[in-house]
């Protein structure tokens, strides 16, 4: 392949300094209309600020203090529901590892991006980690071999696991931690569904099945699907909350129909209504969800929620809406949001019949949202308009107060925070696409133990004493910064222990 010319690339620099002009006269233009995107952050390319070994040494004792004392403000609550799962070894007074240092163990597997079983083995168990480790959690007497863990989550009621995690959700939302964060005043969970693995080969009952195409031919492909719900609150924070994984089994096996996403959506629903029975919450689901039988479930449940619904979805709403638009005047907002100009139309209390006959009947709400921006074309510098719809049923009333909450706060920013999640899981550090185990038992486990690291690491991100070094280095250069740290010989352990013996209260931003 030959390389481009002289002339060539000089075009090349003239274009790209081009569209960097145009791209400026844009941002001034739309400051001036008051058209201000949201901040994000970027991780400076700069050299490191830290000029001397004291100086460095002080961050990272804070860094490191503040990260092991937000999960150990969590441990008492954790060790106490893990204290009670039944062991299910011979044995369990006559065991090198208690069942909660191993469970423990496991969670710091993900709080430190550890990739695999044996990555742990061989990064975790080094001498002067360990003792720095035993210094940080002294409940770790030990640091167990993965294989050990594995053996364990193989045999245990792995759905404790999730309980205990579920209770610390309980206990945060208990303390208000999270009272800023609620959109229409309800505790907002996204709920939405992920492939986590697939296979040539059915390695267990449990996995899903599907044909696909080989060239000519087909073939069989196997894999594991989970439908997960994440707490999305408005300023960002998403925080692992509940996981639903679809079985093979759990399907109707006499006529060979295997689980399928909204199976799984009515089991995760039923769970949550008896861990949160009282708790204010709004549902945000995609546009596989707008049907008769969830909406019923949601009233049943008392649940608010904002769902997808897509231009072929539900005619007979679609005809309703149309119909009833010009009847209902004033249902419409214009307004300004992350540099874009918004038009919001509605139509309230449309009569959705479904079932047998249309016998049955459910009182649905439906908000359109028509945006345009502008962006600059990189290949011709000019301007050129963008345009966008978004359409959701709401179970509650649209007014010109609550379409901007409900809508740009709720249902868009819970999908930019769902896929957020997704991505952090799959691609930054969690691994969530990774076997750990080729048992079903142990490899729930083992997500369990994910979600709950992934849970730490999101309070560590969003707490007010982190924010500096989080927004300088990103989450994952943080996480590898407070490794480095405990992996490295300590110039002053009584200094750290120090900060660990200070007061703690859990504040985020």
């Amino acid at each position: 392949m030959s390389k481009p010319s002289h002339r060539g690339q000089e075009a090349l620099r003239q274009r790209r300094l081009e569209v960097r002009r145009a791209q400026q006269q844009l941002r001034e233009q739309e400051k001036a209309q008051g058209l201000v995107a949201s901040p994000k952050v970027v991780i400076p390319n700069s050299t490191s600020p830290l000029k001397t070994v004291k100086q460095e040494w002080e961050v990272r004792a804070a860094a490191t203090a503040e990260q092991v004392r937000i999960f150990r403000d969590q441990l008492p609550t954790l060790l106490k529901n893990l204290s009670e799962i039944k062991d299910p070894r011979r044995d369990p007074e006559n065991v090198d590892h208690k069942l909660t240092v191993l469970l423990i163990y496991g969670i710091l597997t993900f709080v430190f991006h550890r990739t695999s079983r044996r990555h742990a083995n061989r990064t975790l168990t080094h001498a002067q980690f360990v003792e720095n480790l035993k210094r940080l959690f002294p409940e770790l007497e030990s640091i167990p071999h993965h294989d050990t863990l594995y053996r364990l989550l193989r045999d245990m009621d792995v759905n404790a696991i999730e309980s205990a995690h579920v209770d610390l959700i309980r206990r945060l939302i208990r303390n208000k931690k999270f009272y800023r964060y609620l959109i229409a005043n309800c505790y907002p969970i996204a709920i939405d569904g992920s492939q986590k693995l697939v296979r040539d080969t059915q390695w267990c009952e449990e996995t899903l099945q599907r044909e696909i195409k080989k060239g000519e031919d087909t073939a069989d492909q196997h894999y594991i699907y989970v439908l997960e719900a994440n707490l999305a609150f408005r300023n960002g924070m998403t925080i692992p909350l509940m996981s639903e994984f679809l079985s093979y089994p759990d399907g109707n096996v006499a006529d060979a129909k295997q689980d399928c996403e909204l199976k799984a959506f009515h089991r995760l629903a039923k769970r949550l209504k008896a861990e949160f029975s009282h708790l204010p919450i709004i549902i945000f689901l995609d546009g596989l969800y707008p049907n008769g039988p969830v909406l019923e479930l949601l009233r049943k449940m008392n649940w608010d929620a904002m769902i997808v619904l897509q231009d072929r979805s539900l005619p007979s709403v679609w005809e309703e809406v149309n119909g009833l638009r010009n009847l209902q005047k004033g249902n419409e907002l214009f307004r300004q949001w992350n540099r874009r100009h918004q038009h919001f139309w509605w139509v309230n209390d449309i009569d959705y019949a479904y079932g047998d006959n249309n016998r049955l009947h459910q009182k649905v709400h439906v908000v359109v949202c028509e945006e345009s921006w502008q962006v600059v074309d990189r290949e011709s510098a000019k301007v050129v308009t963008k345009t966008s719809k978004h359409v959701w049923i709401s179970c509650k009333p649209l007014h010109k107060d609550n379409v901007h909450e409900r809508c740009n706060l709720g249902a868009r920013h819970r999908w930019s925070g769902s896929e957020i999640s997704f991505l952090v899981e799959k691609r930054q550090g969690y691994q969530y696409e990774h076997l750990f185990a080729y048992q079903w038992n142990a490899m729930k486990g083992y997500h369990y133990l994910m979600r709950l690291g992934h849970m730490i690491n999101v309070l560590a991100q969003y707490s007010s004493r982190l924010k500096d070094i989080v927004r300088t280095q990103g989450v994952r250069g943080f996480i590898e910064f407070v490794v480095d740290t405990i992996t490295a010989p300590w110039p002053n352990p009584l200094t750290l222990m120090e900060r660990l013996a200070a007061p703690f209260q859990l504040q985020l931003r």
